[in-house]
């Protein structure tokens, strides 16, 4: 490898892409392009990138199948980054194997992160575990120390456990500081600020309040009986019953969770639950039918009774009653939610990750653009979408591994 090649990887390594590019930027053999595509993806221009290491895949001769193996990573990581989640798995698989094969062990360690962050944006968290528990991080550089412990807290915060993904973003932090990578400082903190930031919205005795992630573990851990809005279920201590697919019987149960210990009219739940303006005699049947539905689907948890005017929920063993909605009530927050990463999503990675159809997510687009909540750019599938950037936050790319052949 000659000099410049060398140093450009160095600088890549440290973080610095114009240090890279200063000295790869007019050279077209294989190992520059590599490193310029790498440099342009730290760079933020992810279309260019993906173009650059394509073409250092192909420029790379078939010998060298270490060399096109570490851009398969690079592509990997680009595609992430550009939320394409439909990129082929199975050549990230392939190119860890390869690169295993050569005894390039960190290189592999990296293929293997990225194939875990894709999980977690999928929400294909037993597998991530699963795999996390066969790692040993001893050998790692700081930098895939990390890479590490930003997947464990990634799985932590979203199974609600809060303490683990704490101890982790300090651990994330600490190797982060060690690996002198700003970049890498940057994505630890957005991981901290999400763990702080509001998590969900407590609904009782018509009064509401916004809870941090710590506040709603501990609430799922108590007595109380919660409708759960952000998971379309009803649970206690010991039980959960999901409703993701009874969304008539959800929203009978949330209207009935947000008036406990009072009930709600006929009326009231016909409206909640059949988006009725005017009910008759055929709304008032159907009602008595969904009420029976929920009541079964209760059957451990409460029961619905009946009252003069209505309904009202009756817990079997909790004493007290709460919903838990988003933090933000719009119709689209899940779609918010993805995108308040800072990446740029396509409509088919939304709808991936959602368990969506493509076309409900582009009508959400829709109206969150119109809105101004969300922006896009490019046309037809190279369209992304992404919230308003905020001052001062970037979005980042963790590409800290040299390509070319040593």
């Amino acid at each position: 490898m000659d000099s410049l090649i060398t140093a450009a990887a160095r600088a890549l390594a440290a973080g610095d892409p114009l240090g890279a590019l200063n000295r790869v930027a007019l050279r077209d053999d294989a190992p520059a392009l590599a490193l310029r595509g790498i440099a342009m993806a730290q760079l933020g221009d992810l279309v260019r990138a993906r173009t650059l290491v394509r073409n250092a895949a192909r420029a790379f001769g078939p010998k060298e199948a270490l060399a096109r193996a570490r851009c398969v990573v690079a592509e990997a990581e680009i595609a992430l980054a550009s939320r394409d989640l439909s990129w082929p798995a199975n050549a990230l698989d392939a190119a860890r194997v390869t690169l295993v094969a050569h005894g390039d062990h960190l290189n592999a360690a990296h293929a293997r992160y990225l194939e875990l962050r894709r999980m977690l944006l999928i929400g294909r968290l037993d597998d991530a575990e699963r795999i996390l528990a066969d790692v040993d991080v001893a050998p790692f550089p700081p930098a895939l120390r990390a890479a590490h412990e930003l997947v464990v807290a990634g799985i932590a915060i979203r199974r609600m456990q809060t303490k683990p993904a704490h101890a982790a973003l300090i651990r994330a932090e600490r190797a982060a500081r060690h690996a002198a990578i700003p970049a890498l400082t940057a994505e630890v903190e957005r991981a901290s600020l999400a763990l702080n930031a509001p998590a969900a919205r407590l609904m009782a005795h018509g009064e509401e309040r916004l809870l941090r992630l710590h506040e709603v573990e501990a609430l799922l851990a108590s007595q109380a009986f919660v409708v759960d809005a952000c998971r379309h279920a009803v649970r206690d201590a010991r039980t959960v019953v999901s409703l993701a697919t009874r969304p008539v019987l959800f929203a009978l149960a949330r209207a009935l969770g947000e008036a406990w210990p009072g009930d709600v009219s006929r009326d009231t739940l016909i409206a909640r639950a059949f988006r009725a303006k005017h009910s008759d005699e055929s709304h008032r049947a159907r009602l008595r039918v969904e009420i029976g539905r929920l009541r079964t689907m209760l059957r451990t948890l409460a029961d619905v009774s009946a009252t003069k005017r209505g309904f009202a929920l009756v817990p079997c063993h909790a004493n007290e009653v709460v919903v838990l909605a988003r933090p933000l009530d719009d119709a689209h927050t899940a779609v918010l939610a993805l995108l308040a990463d800072g990446e740029s999503w396509s409509s088919s990675a939304l709808a991936l990750a959602l368990g969506a159809s493509q076309r409900t997510v582009q009508r959400a687009l829709d109206v969150l653009s119109v809105a101004g909540k969300v922006q896009f750019f490019g046309r037809g599938r190279a369209r992304r979408w992404m919230t308003p950037p905020m001052p001062g936050f970037a979005t980042t790319l963790l590409l800290p591994v040299p390509l070319p052949s040593d």
